[in-house]
């Protein structure tokens, strides 16, 4: 385990999926592109990390995949013209995103799971504590809870993972935690952890949601992790190792979340997440809620 000191910079975004859910949208645009108000849902993962303190950003991708590159790259064509046409505005939102990180980018090849994805950062990340982020999980910026995590991490070490309760009835839909009270109130001491179980076989409504800060550990971990659900290589069964022998890595704690999270996993949350975010924003907010109202009151 590398000492709960040293300080994390390094944060890892896995985004190879092929977005199943959302075809045809996603047959030849990347899940992570899909507009979630003006930007792409991947931008917003970025800024978080970023707010957090972590300017080195390595996104694990796969094929088709090349219009994220593109977004957090520069495009002078366009710039160009905005310039030439006084548009300062959108001139420095078009740039904004190529001025966020340090970006950086490999490749997964075989879609295994996400436990093969993080373990395709192990080049990149070397022996130091990382962060990784999903990009279906926004979390508003009034929430910090990523640095919220980095915190856990530095008191406690070893590894810390994002927990919310949800309904048992959901539980299966998640990776879930059997954990224990701790000292501070919002934080557990995780002891075991299993992959999407049903209600009956969960050992908590305690559910893992998208942000883990890691222990360098779990490459070792995870290398030797066998495929589980789904065949995939499977994290939650490389930090259920973890949990169960602090010898291999340090504990595994978890931050229980109670913030404002939007889930853009499928269809139906995604949805609800753009008219929560175009509610909240000053710019689109007051108009937005009243047009909101009256095609609400219309049609009920």
């Amino acid at each position: 385990m590398t000492s709960p000191r040293t300080r994390i910079t390094k944060a890892v975004i896995p985004a190879a999926g092929l977005g199943t859910r959302f075809l045809p949208a996603t047959k030849a645009t990347p899940k992570e592109m899909l507009p979630v108000v003006d930007k792409p849902a991947i931008q917003y993962v970025v800024e978080e990390a970023v707010a957090a303190g972590l300017s080195d950003v390595l996104m694990v991708t796969g094929r088709n995949k090349r219009p994220l590159e593109d977004h957090f790259d520069r495009n002078y064509e366009l710039e160009q013209v905005l310039r030439d046409k006084g548009d300062d505005g959108k001139l420095a939102r078009v740039q904004e995103s190529s001025d966020l990180a340090t970006m950086h980018y490999v490749r997964q090849g075989d879609p295994r799971g996400l436990g093969h994805a993080v373990l395709c950062a192990a080049p990149h990340v070397g022996n130091q504590p990382f962060a990784v982020l999903l990009g279906d999980d926004l979390i508003d910026p009034r929430d910090p809870l990523l640095a919220r995590m980095l915190q856990v991490r530095e008191e406690r070490g070893g590894s810390v993972i994002a927990l919310l309760e949800v309904d048992p009835s959901s539980i299966h839909l998640y990776g879930a935690a059997a954990a224990s009270p701790t000292s501070d109130g919002d934080v557990v001491r995780v002891s075991d952890l299993v992959e999407k179980p049903s209600a009956e076989q969960a050992p908590s409504n305690l559910a893992i949601i998208g942000r883990y800060v890691l222990d360098p550990a779990v490459f070792d971990v995870l290398s030797k992790t066998q495929p589980g659900r789904g065949g995939e290589i499977q994290l939650t069964d490389a930090l259920q190792a973890l949990s169960a022998d602090e010898s291999l890595g340090g504990p595994v704690h978890g931050v229980v979340f109670s913030g404002r999270r939007y889930d853009t996993g499928d269809r139906g949350d995604y949805l609800r997440a753009i008219v929560r975010l175009a509610c909240e924003r000053e710019d689109l907010g007051p108009e937005f809620r009243e047009w909101l109202r009256g095609y609400v009151t219309e049609e009920m």
